[in-house]
């Protein structure tokens, strides 16, 4: 089995909200979304930091942001669209931007068929959430980074298994 270096991000934007994404792994059903970071794989040829920027311009439109450190870790196996089966190597960054309504225009096919919700979230808000939400420990967590209390080294919140 392949690691996949993943790109995630905890976007925040100028009011300190952060932006989540809900959506489903490849065959999951409508029912089994949950919210999650903006972020994707890194592709040949790129560094994570290269993927952050990428990944947020792709996924969001945002094409400014003030990136900050590493805050968390974690691995876990998971399916590919493809339906390769790869361990995830996640890291977790910190950015903000000025914020706005997400652009949907440089998705890929999959991904407009996997997400169905962005939107921005308070820090109020997150604390009302009963949903699932990635990784399990992010509504534990959050209050911190959104504080601007970053660990060091970043924190291990590996899980069993990413859910498929």
């Amino acid at each position: 089995m392949r690691d996949r270096l993943t790109a995630r991000v905890l976007l925040f934007d100028a009011a300190g909200s952060i932006l989540l994404m809900r959506g489903r792994m490849p065959g999951g059903r409508p029912s089994s979304s949950a919210w999650h970071t903006p972020g994707g794989g890194v592709d040949p040829g790129e560094t994570l930091i290269d993927a952050v920027h990428r990944e947020v311009v792709e996924e969001t439109g945002f094409t400014q942001i003030e990136l900050g450190p590493v805050v968390w870790t974690r691995s876990g196996e998971g399916n590919l669209v493809t339906g390769e089966r790869v361990m995830f190597r996640e890291s977790y960054f910190v950015a903000r931007c000025p914020g706005g309504e997400p652009c949907r225009d440089g998705w890929a096919d999959y991904e407009t068929e996997l997400i169905d919700d962005v939107r921005w979230w308070t820090m109020a808000q997150l604390a009302g959430l009963t949903e699932k939400i990635y990784p399990e420990r992010f509504l534990e967590l959050i209050p911190a980074i959104a504080a601007g209390r970053y660990p060091d080294p970043p924190l291990d919140v590996t899980m069993t298994r990413v859910k498929t």
